[in-house]
């Protein structure tokens, strides 16, 4: 710590040598930086407010429908890209500011001012902002932001038009390229279902479930096979026994209860009533009466020819057709219709034992088919849900456009016309002139503090031993006489007189530009 006061008054001693030198360094700054500070030009700021309105009435009613673009982020990046070369060079020629420039390089020097000092500034969440410039030349100002309002209102919103336009190509073209994909991928369903018919259910392939159905079907026609056979063989039984007893009974002579005559019954039946409603009304001589018993006598005669016909047939050979009885004949249809169901359920049992025995071997290759039914599945599902979204989409783009064209993007209010000030913003001469102070007296203790170190002195025997690295024998006291010290403070009042001086020139300076500022407010 002592080491560090050493060499701090050290410097302090060696400034203060060299004072009047940095004082005048401090003078000839403290004049050179007034002159620049006043030869400044004044500046005037033209500014004017707009408000976008990113509200609309037919925005909410087609939430879900339209795509709604985010306008506030859209507003806001573009009062942040506003300031850019293409629109300052627009700029430019709107208010003819390139009307005294000589070459191009003047030019670029033209335009990256401009692009230093416009400044576009929002004011939150409200969308609203102002734009601001500064020249010295106050209608010049006023005619730059009058420009660059009007870029600002026709600027590159309606690109969203074309934003959407070129969505909607895009959209077409993949949903062209979807089609493609979507027949391509139905025409090897439909060729797979084509190949594998048999294996196809409501459901796709489910072997299985299949060959359970299969095997179901199989064993209930065997089943019904076998009912089939057996009422089969019992009505053959059946006719064979009716026949015996037939043959038995017409050779024992029993013919007359054994082969009926029906018909010839009912017609001697009726012969034999109408003979006794005669006989109540005549006489035997009657010739009604006589030609009725003739009748009945040949009917009975016919009868009994047939009787012996039928027994005679009946002994000599098996009973058919019309020798046969009723319970015969019957027996008989019972039996072709049992052959006939039997020779279907045989057709019935052979081929769904066919099927059976195929479903079983496709059984095999079974999870190969469902594999690939299943990728073939997944292909459509994923392009028809791909070429869905896409048709929706494209519809919603379009409605979006429409929209828009109806619409619009966003409205904008100019709040604020351009203006001027009428008193210049710039350059705050009072904070200048303080700063130009600061930086005579900084440039005077510069110099005082490098003439110091350019022409050293040694202040005590610390600072001479320190440096010669040498033994020090004594030191010796100057003493200062009166007359000495009475220059001294002669000197010390006359640097504080010039000090002082350079503090108040430069403070009545800053209160007369206060006093002009106030007076011209």
């Amino acid at each position: 710590m002592d080491e560090l006061v050493n060499q701090i008054s050290t410097f302090a001693k060696g400034a203060w040598k060299h004072r009047w030198w940095g004082l005048l360094a401090a003078w000839i700054v403290a004049i050179v930086g007034s002159a620049v500070v006043l030869r400044i030009p004044d500046k005037y700021e033209a500014s004017a407010r707009i408000f976008v309105d990113t509200q609309s009435i037919l925005k909410p009613l087609m939430s879900g429908l339209a795509v709604q673009p985010n306008v506030n982020q859209q507003v806001v990046m573009l009062s942040r890209t506003l300031i850019n070369r293409p629109n300052v060079e627009k700029l430019v020629r709107m208010a003819d500011l390139d009307l005294n420039v000589e070459s191009p390089a003047a030019r670029e020097r033209l335009i990256d001012t401009l692009m230093g000092t416009l400044e576009i500034k929002g004011a939150g969440r409200d969308n609203l902002y102002t734009i601001t410039y500064r020249d010295s030349v106050p209608p010049r100002a006023q005619k730059v932001v009058q420009s660059l309002v009007s870029i600002f209102v026709e600027s590159s919103l309606g690109d969203s038009r074309k934003d959407t336009a070129a969505a909607q190509k895009f959209i077409s073209e993949q949903i062209r390229m979807y089609e493609t994909r979507l027949e391509e991928a139905e025409t090897r369903l439909k060729d797979f279902r084509l190949r594998n018919i048999e294996l196809q259910s409501t459901a796709g392939p489910d072997v299985a479930s299949r060959i359970g159905e299969l095997g179901s079907q199989y064993n209930s026609a065997k089943l019904e096979l076998l009912e089939a056979e057996r009422a089969r063989d019992s009505a053959k039984r059946q006719l064979d026994a009716e026949r015996a007893q037939l043959s038995k009974a017409a050779k024992s002579g029993d013919a007359e209860r054994l082969f009926p005559t029906p018909e010839i019954d009912t017609r001697l039946t009726e012969q034999k009533r109408n003979l006794d409603n005669l006989l109540q009304r005549y006489t035997e001589q009657h010739p009604d009466v006589a030609a009725t018993r003739r009748s009945i006598k040949e009917i009975e005669e016919q009868k009994s020819k047939e009787v012996e016909a039928l027994r005679k047939a009946a002994v000599s050979g098996p009973i058919t057709g019309a020798s046969s009885s009723l319970a015969v004949q019957e027996l008989g249809r019972l039996l072709a219709t049992a052959e006939v169901r039997v020779a279907s359920l045989s057709a019935r049992v052979a081929e769904f034992g066919a099927r059976y025995a195929r479903a079983q071997e496709q059984a095999k290759t079974a999870p190969q088919i469902e594999a690939e039914y299943a990728q073939l599945n997944r292909d459509y599902a994923v392009n028809k849900k791909n070429y869905e979204d896409l048709v929706s989409r494209r519809e919603s783009a379009s409605m979006t456009g429409n929209l828009d064209s109806v619409a619009g993007v966003a409205d904008f209010r100019l709040i604020d016309p351009p203006r001027v000030s009428q008193r210049p913003v710039a350059p705050n001469r009072s904070l200048l002139l303080v700063g130009a102070l600061v930086a005579s007296l900084a440039v005077g203790v510069a110099t005082a503090l490098g003439l110091s170190q350019l022409r050293p002195v040694f202040h005590n025997a610390h600072a001479l031993r320190n440096a010669v690295a040498l033994p020090l024998l004594g030191v010796v006291t100057l003493v200062i006489s009166d007359e000495a010290k009475r220059g001294e403070r002669r000197n010390l009042w006359k640097f504080a007189a010039a000090s002082g001086s350079l503090v108040v020139c430069f403070a009545l300076g800053i209160g007369l530009m206060a006093f002009m500022a106030s007076r011209a407010a």
